[in-house]
């Protein structure tokens, strides 16, 4: 299973550790996947995901409810 996000892209991220002596041993930094379920075209589907993706995809959601609800009070107070 790859290290990769689906939505953002993002990949694990290579540099060195450092100690106080300041030697340098290379390391890894991996991106923070976690398995969840989304909705796509109308089915539920299991991905993993980053947890900024998930949580910009969390904004997104509660935003599109209240533009929602805004438009459906404006239509029935025009009405």
């Amino acid at each position: 299973m790859s290290r990769v996000c689906p939505l953002s892209g993002k990949r694990p991220v290579t540099g060195n550790n450092r100690s106080h002596s300041l030697r340098a041993t290379r390391r890894k930094w991996n991106v923070n996947l976690q398995k969840t379920t989304i909705i796509v075209d109308g089915k539920k589907t299991k991905v993993r995901i980053s947890t900024a993706a998930l949580r910009t995809l969390r904004k997104n959601q509660k935003n599109a409810t209240k533009v929602a609800k805004e438009e459906v009070s404006t239509n029935q107070a025009a009405a």
